[in-house]
């Protein structure tokens, strides 16, 4: 298996070895690589605390409106997915492969990730009535299944690029106008009959509670992972698909830059340089696009807000025009404190979803699992873990930090395992 998951992968060839080195023609961005690992293995560090009530305010997510660096890990993950999928499309489309059975794959692979996605809310406990439908996987599936087939529609189109822009600004401007104009039913108007983006009382939150009531007459199974709300629920994968195409947008600059894929091209050529500078300050427009946007339409992550869009998609352009910057095209052999400090993110990057899935299984069956203490009680797996281990005599955010650490380590060593044979997972 030698192909990547689109939604991990940023073209069909190998990944990089550890020490800088491809194995074939350079046509991998290692930008994207290297952020994609460095974004997967933060997704595991924040969902996994030792304990919930000791952890430090930069690794939680902001409780309601307002953001937190845990709060720009999910966008960037679907900021990189859009941009992987315009290398997937390239190289298939380069190998003969039409807009049919493009959206096979699309629709393949969509199916194959939803149901990966309930095969783990499903295990271990099996319980039916009580199953999370949304949640960090399903809404990758429909933001590569929306975001994909937009790019195989537009893709032979001249003026592929405005459209696309102008159907990233339609879903944000949308968006703001069904929050903000459109009744929740049964309780008012926002901003007249009640408060403007209250946590319940808004028309996302309410469509996800009135989904679920379906869901649960006709499935009978369906909750919300906050009762009366879902931070991944139906209505926010509107925006949630916007970021996707604003990571394609960026893809598509990067794949028309001949310094970033050209094997001849010298890493301080002119094109490379303008495409990164082309990233950082379309990443700064997008952020102060954000803040000033926030006090109409506030940054929340709960509700994937458009001005949570543009914040977050503009950091990513940060942080992928400092890391282009950094190994985009650097001569070989790289100086050794490079090799090591970028080594760990190519790993994580190469099976980035198989990371998070055995995250979510060792989180699982650590709760699953309970022990009988010498004074009788049960205790789970994870708290014997962190009470034993970490917090022997009081749990303290770095506690709960060095917890988080090593789960983030042990989803490390499978990840390494393929790497060292070359096994990149096919979903």
């Amino acid at each position: 298996m030698s192909t990547m998951l689109p939604v991990s992968g940023s073209s069909d060839a190998p990944a990089p070895e550890p020490t800088g080195r491809t194995t074939t023609a350079p046509t991998r961005i290692l930008s994207v690589d290297i952020l994609r690992g460095i974004t997967i293995a933060f997704m595991i560090l924040v969902n996994d605390p030792g304990d919930w009530s000791h952890v430090f305010e930069p690794l939680d997510h902001s409780p309601w409106n307002g953001w937190t660096l845990t709060d720009l890990v999910f966008p960037t993950f679907l900021f990189l997915v859009g941009a992987s999928i315009i290398f997937s499309l390239d190289s298939r489309a380069k190998k003969g492969d039409c807009r049919k059975t493009l959206s096979g794959h699309i629709f393949l692979r969509t199916a194959k990730i939803l149901l990966l996605q309930y095969l783990l809310v499903f295990f271990p406990a099996m319980h039916w009535t009580s199953m999370r439908l949304y949640g960090v996987l399903p809404r990758i599936a429909l933001c590569y299944l929306f975001a994909g087939l937009i790019l195989i529609a537009t893709m032979k189109l001249n003026s592929r690029v405005p459209i696309l822009v102008g159907i990233t600004a339609v879903l944000l401007i949308g968006y703001w106008v069904l929050l903000r104009w459109v009744p929740v039913p049964g309780v008012g108007l926002p901003g007249r009959d009640i408060p403007f983006m209250d946590k319940n009382l808004n028309l996302t939150s309410w469509l996800d509670r009135a989904t679920m009531v379906w869901t649960q007459r006709w499935l009978h199974t369906g909750v919300l992972y906050l009762k009366t709300r879902d931070p991944e629920g139906l209505l926010s994968t509107l925006p949630a698909v916007a970021t996707t195409l604003l990571g394609a947008l960026t893809g598509l600059w990067m794949r028309h830059t001949r310094g970033v894929q050209g094997s001849t091209t010298q890493r301080n050529s002119h094109p490379l340089r303008r495409m990164q500078l082309a990233l950082a300050l379309g990443g700064i427009a997008a952020v102060l696009a954000g803040e000033l946007w926030s006090p109409w339409f506030p940054i929340n992550k709960n509700l994937w807000t458009s001005s949570y869009v543009l914040l977050s998609a503009g950091w990513a352009a940060l942080a992928l025009a400092a890391l282009s910057l950094l190994v985009d095209r650097r001569p070989e052999p790289w100086p050794r404190w490079l090799r090591i400090s970028t080594w760990p993110w190519f790993v994580f990057g190469s099976n980035a979803i198989a990371a998070y899935v055995v995250s979510v299984i060792i989180v699982k069956t650590c709760l699953f699992i309970k022990i009988t203490g010498p004074d009788g009680l049960k205790r789970t797996l994870w708290l014997l873990y962190y009470k034993t281990v970490f917090a022997r005599t009081a749990s303290t955010n770095w506690t709960s930090l060095a917890f988080a650490i090593s789960i983030v380590i042990l989803c490390f060593l499978p990840n390494l395992f393929l790497w060292r044979r070359r096994i990149f997972l096919k979903i």
